[in-house]
């Protein structure tokens, strides 16, 4: 690099040389071919490669995605973070990685991409034939933003929770459909109250559902979202607000105080909920509490399959 000139400019070399001073070469020769067609397919190798694979696929590919709501906003566009998987037999080597994020962008430039229960079957099924495999899975992971107002002044804000769709597809139509949940809540401890003067201690709690929806299920009269969530918030010992003035607050605090909660209480009335929904086939809920006296988290679950009742 040469010495800067009279008005303290550097003077550099062309760009080029200035790749050759940081390492960069002259491409060597290529002799393998250029077009597809020519090009040695590894992944679609036919052999005895020993085991079968459960699944394979590409994970944590973000892509804006849209959605909709019962709640406000009801149409809103947020990102999704996606996984796509098959399994493949053992006399196949592998699977064709582009072909998941191929199908992802026609979908996202012919449908914009609404997440819809119908759609992503759709989805999966064109997947497993564009793979050629007997099935296909695709699991989507978004942000979901809900209206709540202050239960005194009606001021609102935004909330937001995490949803969870994942749909399998498997050869001659037949497809599993799970969805989750995961919500914010207050929690007051039951013990607390009880042994105390005054006062008692509350905590944020994080519930989380699992469920797998029957073949009956509807999305055009359901919104599962807002299904899962009034499970978790309506059995809380309080709901999160975005924004909350003082007469909001002082309602919160004492409903809080009124309906004291330890995580027990919270995943086996959360499960009473979810077993009453119809389209609910299988579940499981957990309920972890950020302790605000403890360095540690308390936590409780429970996993229930109504096919075992038959």
């Amino acid at each position: 690099m040469k010495l800067p000139d009279k008005s303290g400019n550097l003077s550099l070399p062309p760009k080029a040389e200035r790749h050759k001073l940081f390492g960069s070469v002259s491409p060597g020769p290529k002799v393998k071919p250029v077009e597809k067609d020519a090009m040695a397919d590894l992944q679609n190798t036919k052999k005895n490669f020993l085991f079968d694979i459960d699944a394979v696929g590409i994970e944590n590919v973000k892509h804006p995605i849209q959605i909709e709501s019962i709640l406000e906003p009801t149409k809103q566009t947020t990102i999704g973070t996606f996984t796509f998987t098959s399994s493949i037999d053992k006399d196949s080597k592998g699977t064709n990685m582009s072909r998941f994020t191929e199908q992802l962008h026609e979908y996202y430039s012919s449908h914009s991409f609404t997440l819809t229960i119908e759609g992503l079957k759709k989805f999966t099924k064109d997947l497993a034939i564009r793979l050629k495999q007997r099935d296909a899975t695709m699991e989507v992971t978004f942000p979901w933003f809900f209206e709540r107002k202050g239960p005194s002044s009606d001021l609102a804000g935004l909330n937001h929770a995490d949803a969870t769709i994942k749909v399998t597809y498997h050869e001659n139509d037949r497809y599993d459909i799970e969805v989750a949940l995961s919500g914010t809540i207050t929690t007051l401890c039951p013990c607390s109250k009880e042994i105390s003067e005054y006062s008692a201690h509350n905590q944020r709690g994080i519930v989380s559902m699992r469920v797998k929806l029957t073949d009956q299920f509807d999305q055009a009269k359901t919104d599962w979202k807002q299904a899962l969530l009034e499970a978790a918030e309506s059995n809380a010992s309080a709901r999160i607000h975005p924004v909350l003035k003082r007469p909001d607050e002082k309602m919160v605090t004492e409903l809080a105080y009124e309906n004291p909660r330890f995580v027990e209480d919270i995943v086996r009335l959360v499960a009473c909920d979810l077993y009453e929904l119809d389209y609910v086939q299988w579940f499981e809920v957990k309920c972890r509490n950020e302790e605000s006296i403890h360095l540690h988290d308390a936590i409780a679950s429970i996993t229930y399959d109504k096919a075992r009742e038959k």
